[in-house]
């Protein structure tokens, strides 16, 4: 397995947990994506920030009523990623497999 198969900002648990929360939806409140990753405020903007950085996630803010919000979007970007992540994840998994079977026989 060659280690560039992997991403490295998706390495980290917490942003391939927001990544994974964000595919199935168009777009999510923030607190929303906080209380589902289990994380602070701070922790995931930062997190979120990250993301962005690498274009993997759209932020975009308004307001509901008189209340500022914050919703995000995963991009096609971080789409892609996620799916070559997730592939080289499956990759390791089956070649552990292989390689266990080879053992037991």
């Amino acid at each position: 397995m060659d280690p560039a198969d992997f991403d490295t900002a998706l390495l980290d648990p917490t942003r391939l947990s927001i990544v994974s929360l964000l595919v199935s939806v168009e777009w999510a409140e923030f607190g929303w994506v906080r209380e589902s990753a289990g994380l602070s405020p701070s922790a995931l903007s930062k997190q979120v920030s990250t993301l962005e950085t690498r274009g993997y996630v759209e932020v975009k803010k308004g307001y509901v009523g008189k209340r500022p919000r914050t919703w995000l979007a995963l991009t096609p970007t971080g789409r892609d990623a996620l799916e070559r992540h997730v592939a080289a994840l499956r990759r390791v998994v089956e070649e552990s497999q292989r390689a266990a079977e080879r053992r037991d026989t």
